[in-house]
């Protein structure tokens, strides 16, 4: 399973990287024929609006595979680790749900709810651009799953150690 997180977080990080160049690209065109040129390119708009939201979602995706995301467990520290270890799985339990109801069957509905409806200035459907959700709801489910296993296996802390920011 390691492998698999491995691979995927690979995946994510050069999706995440070539989004973000791509979304640079098309920002700086849009400024470039809208300042320079004096007549903006109709497509860059929504281009940049779809690619940013892909890159979020794939992005939020590699953070939570990173444990980067935001933890309030000051509450959860005070407890000894047998039961820190419960809670962190009870807390991955609540994202498999949320992931798997929100993301992937709420996208999924959404993706196929808009899939008719054209976009406006480029080729394809609304409905394309939602596939991200449940593509993305799955990855965190897998990703949850891995949680999951390396706290069973004790192979990661129920609790990230962070250290506090020195500004």
């Amino acid at each position: 399973m390691h492998a698999l997180k491995n691979g995927l977080d690979a995946v994510l990080k050069w999706a995440s990287v070539v989004l973000f160049a791509l979304l640079v690209v098309i920002v700086v065109w849009q400024v470039f024929t809208r300042q320079v040129i004096e007549s903006p390119a109709t497509w860059t708009e929504e281009a940049a609006r779809y690619t940013f939201v892909w890159l979020g979602f794939f992005a939020a995706a590699l953070v939570f595979s990173e444990r980067g995301h935001i933890a309030v467990d000051f509450l959860v520290r005070q407890f000894p680790e047998a039961v820190q270890r419960v809670i962190a799985v009870l807390v991955q339990l609540a994202i498999i749900a949320f992931a798997a109801i929100t993301l992937v069957y709420g996208g999924w509905r959404a993706s196929q709810g808009a899939w008719n409806q054209n976009l406006t200035a480029l080729s394809g459907t609304v409905g394309q651009m939602y596939l991200v959700m449940p593509i993305t709801g799955v990855l965190i489910i897998i990703y949850a799953l891995y949680h999951v296993v390396a706290q069973l296996t004790r192979s990661e802390s129920a609790v990230e150690d962070v250290e506090p920011d020195v500004i």
